[in-house]
């Protein structure tokens, strides 16, 4: 057992009671006292985390150390590149070339990597290398047998060079622990040139400050443009020698400028000696990065860093207390968990001074600036789960996007490191505003909310003059126009309803028929939602399998998972597709028909289930519609199969990317009995829980408990439920009575039964 290990056993349960406070505690004490699962939640809920599920198949998340919401994501890079590797790391790899600050997780590109260090004994050429050739490069092989992460803590033995690397982090510093061997020749390599994906480094700085003292800066461009990042890098051990190189030579001189800059410190080692280093991040200045290490990890205490990493982790994952009777899905639930609260990440000083996406220092702000928004993705289940869990961080999230707005003259599509990347279709920031102003979140300007929404709606980029113009997006004018048009109808009938709560009468009744624009897309003789070219024309020839990656009407997916995206009007698509009947009967079809998507289909269309894609996010809402037809059990049938086989606790475990915690926000909230359909209209449909018990902290000392008896595989169709003690028929329950607390109690069993059935109990 290991020092942290050992620390951890004696003070986290301490550390980690007083970090939860009075409500959690409680929330806590309720729990146990109505305990019947086989697996008992305790405060150390980091041990049911597992930061490998997703590493493996196409789930692209983050492997190593951070904090919640963490500018720093510090971990290991591998050396293959591609597809699969767009966090720097995949499971099937045994090649590490380094470990960098700044990651991504569950992307469908690559970029970051900002700033590695790989430590090494003897002359390493100042390059990443040939596993085959050591000779080439620094690359060292590593096993995972002989590799550990848990939340806020990394480590691994780099083979080449008998090193033990260990990583934790606080908000905004990497703190690295090295043990070497005995060596005359250690060292530590800096490397500003190494990026992930689509990274490449622009110009970059490093200088020699004093002997345990390096500064520097790593300007790139990638999927972001134009991205900025200064440190301030302290060792524990003098530096005996020091060298710069621009990749083709050394250099002279304490300090070097370019485009690919590598550094070297050097000293002696006694066997098992180690050495530390800390690295402070900045997206403002130098200076900037030295005062966030003197605010955060003045000393050098590792194991009490990691620990205090872990009671950071522990009190975010407490807000979602749970009893399952399978340990497994426990570790899928918390994982999970963990894995929404890798972003949005910080991304200021301490001090609260951040460079905006003008370029521009802000300083000394009122809210927490964010980044990383994959906002396409995340609008579905991610930000529905944060008003549910995180309402303060909302409410940094919102005034960050206000902000962007009035740094770049529209809210955000895709933002990543102060740079609007225009990622993916549609306005998904404007429903991710909509969705707080809706259910009444306070803490941000709420007029200038709307300002933003409504700006951002009436631009003419991006299709939107076509929308203006003719209700629809022509399919020969835009490429995926079915889907950017869909989506800007969820977005604009999202203005609609924030117009309605904020009394604008004038602006619901324009954003509420653009909200409808989605029945220009439908082809009512082929039955699917279609490229149109004219106001009677449409796009030929039509294969509703096909799908054709970046080249035709629908983004990631084909007209059979994009007929469905109308989650802001579920029944006005019941009367496109002529009734409830031959809804059911199309709805039942999307899960079993079988089609040929083409040798060109986008990897993102995965966990699929017919031609339901789980994998891709216009599908998630799509197995909750059955309650709006009268037919839960349907619902409970597809969201069940759906927990079951489509997330594991393998390394494999996620069928799809993980998508910047979207993919892990539907479980969360489906393994808790209840999903958004609607991003903006606060209603969560309810489906089959697969937890025994949950205790949600949901703010202000609140408690919303799901209570869930006769629970079981065989027993997933829901009898009755009772909501404070009364009968609860709706086959819903809206946000307020979840903020509001109480407890939900559902009776399972082994039949569907008549409950949330009727006309008046389904879905608004």
């Amino acid at each position: 057992m290991d020092t942290i290990e050992q620390m951890s056993n004696i003070f986290k349960k301490c550390i980690f009671c007083l970090s939860m406070g009075l409500a959690g505690t409680v929330a806590f004490g309720q729990q146990k006292q109505h305990q019947t699962a086989t697996t008992a939640i305790g405060a150390n809920l980091t041990r049911y985390v597992d930061p490998y599920i997703g590493t493996g198949f196409h789930g692209h998340v983050f492997l190593g150390a951070n904090v919640p919401f963490g500018m720093v994501q510090l971990g290991p890079v591998n050396l293959s590149q591609g597809w699969d590797w767009c966090s720097g790391y995949h499971y099937s790899d045994s090649t590490i070339v380094g470990f960098s600050h700044t990651h991504l997780s569950g992307t469908g590109i690559g970029d970051l990597g900002d700033i590695a260090l790989m430590p090494v004994t003897g002359n390493v050429r100042f390059s990443k290398g040939d596993p085959g050739r050591p000779e080439s490069g620094f690359v060292s092989l590593f096993s995972h047998q002989e590799e550990k992460a848990r939340p806020g803590y990394y480590s691994v033995r780099l083979k080449r060079y008998n090193i033990k690397a260990e990583l934790t982090a606080t908000e905004r510093v990497g703190f690295h622990r090295y043990t070497f061997p005995k060596s005359d020749n250690a060292g530590i390599v800096i490397d500003l040139r190494q990026g992930i994906g689509w990274d490449r480094p622009v110009e970059t700085y490093l200088e020699k400050i004093n002997d345990t003292t390096l500064v520097g800066y790593r300007f790139s461009s990638g999927w972001a443009n134009d991205q900025r990042i200064w440190f301030r890098m302290v060792f524990s051990k003098p530096i005996k020698n020091f060298v710069v190189s621009d990749s083709t030579a050394e250099k002279g001189g304490n300090s070097l400028k370019g485009p690919n800059v590598f550094g070297r410190v050097s000293f002696a080692t006694r066997a098992g000696e180690v050495v530390q280093v800390k690295v402070a991040l900045s997206p403002v200045s130098i200076g900037g990065a030295e005062a966030n290490m003197n605010a955060e990890l003045p000393g050098w205490n590792f194991d009490r860093t990691a620990l205090a990493a872990d009671a950071a982790w522990n009190k975010e994952l407490s807000k979602a207390l749970i009893h399952t009777n399978d340990p497994a899905r426990t570790r899928t639930f918390y994982t999970a968990l963990y894995h929404t609260m890798i972003a949005p990440s910080s991304f200021n000083d301490h001090n609260k001074d951040y460079l905006g996406t003008d370029k521009k220092v802000y300083k000394n702000v009122s809210f927490t600036n964010l980044t990383t928004f994959s906002l396409w993705d995340t609008y579905r289940a991610a930000h529905p789960l944060f008003t549910i869990l995180q309402p303060e961080k909302v409410n940094d999230m919102i005034s960050t996007m206000l902000a962007i707005y009035q740094q770049q003259g529209k809210l955000p599509v895709w933002h990543l490191m102060g740079n609007e990347t225009n990622c993916m279709v549609g306005n998904p920031g404007v429903i991710v505003v909509a969705d707080a102003v809706v259910k009444g979140f306070k803490g941000f300007n709420t007029d200038l909310a709307f300002e933003a929404m409504k700006y951002s709606a009436m631009l003419d980029e991006r299709g939107l003059k076509y929308v203006k113009k003719y209700g629809y997006i022509p399919a020969d004018s835009t490429v995926e126009s079915v889907a950017m048009g869909l989506e800007y109808a969820i977005a604009d009938w999202g203005i609609s309803e924030a117009a309605k709560k904020l009394g604008r009468q004038n602006d619901y009744e324009y954003f509420n028929k653009r909200g409808n624009y989605y029945r220009n897309y439908f082809d009512k003789g082929a039955g699917f939602m279609r490229g149109r070219t004219s106001e009677n024309g449409w796009r030929t020839p039509f294969n509703p399998f096909e799908s054709i990656h970046g080249q035709n009407d629908y983004t990631e997916g084909n007209a059979w998972q994009y007929t469905w995206l109308v989650p802001q009007d579920p029944k006005g698509l019941i009367g496109l597709l002529g009734g409830e009947k031959s809804f059911t009967e199309k709805l039942d079809s999307l899960f079993v028909i079988q089609g040929n998507m083409g040798e060109h289909a986008s990897p993102d269309i995965s966990g699929l289930i017919g031609q339901y894609a789980h994998g891709n996010e216009p599908s998630h809402h799509i197995s909750y519609l059955y309650n709006f037809v009268g037919q839960p059990w349907k619902t409970a049938d597809k969201v069940r199969y759906i927990l079951d086989h489509l997330y594991t606790d393998k390394f494999d475990g996620l069928c799809g990317n993980e998508d910047v915690g979207q993919m892990s926000a539907w479980y969360v909230l489906s393994a808790l009995g209840f999903y958004q359909v609607n991003p903006t209209n606060g209603i969560y449909v309810i489906g089959s829980p697969v937890v025994n018990d949950a205790s949600l902290n949901v703010g202000q000392g609140k408690t919303f408990r799901v209570l869930v008896k006769n629970n079981s595989a065989a027993n997933k169709y829901i009898q009755r439920i009772e909501l404070n003690g009364r009968g609860y028929s709706k086959s819903y329950i809206h946000y307020n009575d979840i903020v509001s607390g109480g407890t939900m109690t559902i009776e399972m069993g082994s039949k569907p039964s008549a409950w949330g059935t009727k006309p008046s109990d389904r879905p608004l």
